[in-house]
């Protein structure tokens, strides 16, 4: 049986998010994608609450998709540290660990969270 893209990226996503919870201690960072705009949340899952949330749909930057998910990743860190976050549990929402998604959670690294 064929699947298709959108049906592997529902199976991945599937055996990823059976294995994440996320905590008080240690909120999910759930990355969703699209073909043009990233969404990003903060998101603890025993108090079903969604702490932060960001997309890159209204942020005036050029440049390419990825330069947008690194400016993205930074100030997802930046507010995370405001709220006194500084350990998550990533989600990548059942998209494969490259391009954009990498690039946004190399600059999450990088300001500040601890995945």
């Amino acid at each position: 049986m064929k699947h298709t893209a959108k049906q592997r990226i529902i199976n991945r996503h599937r055996r990823v998010r059976a294995k994440i919870k996320g905590s008080d201690i240690r909120p999910r960072l759930a990355l969703s994608r699209s073909s043009r705009y990233l969404q990003v949340q903060i998101i603890d899952d025993q108090k079903c609450q969604t702490l932060i949330g960001m997309s890159d749909m209204a942020m005036k930057i050029k440049g390419t998709k990825q330069d947008r998910a690194k400016v993205l990743g930074k100030l997802m860190a930046d507010k995370a540290k405001e709220k006194g976050i500084t350990k998550v549990v990533f989600d990548r929402g059942g998209f494969q660990y490259h391009g954009r998604v990498r690039a946004f959670a190399d600059a999450a690294r990088e300001g500040g969270l601890e995945f």
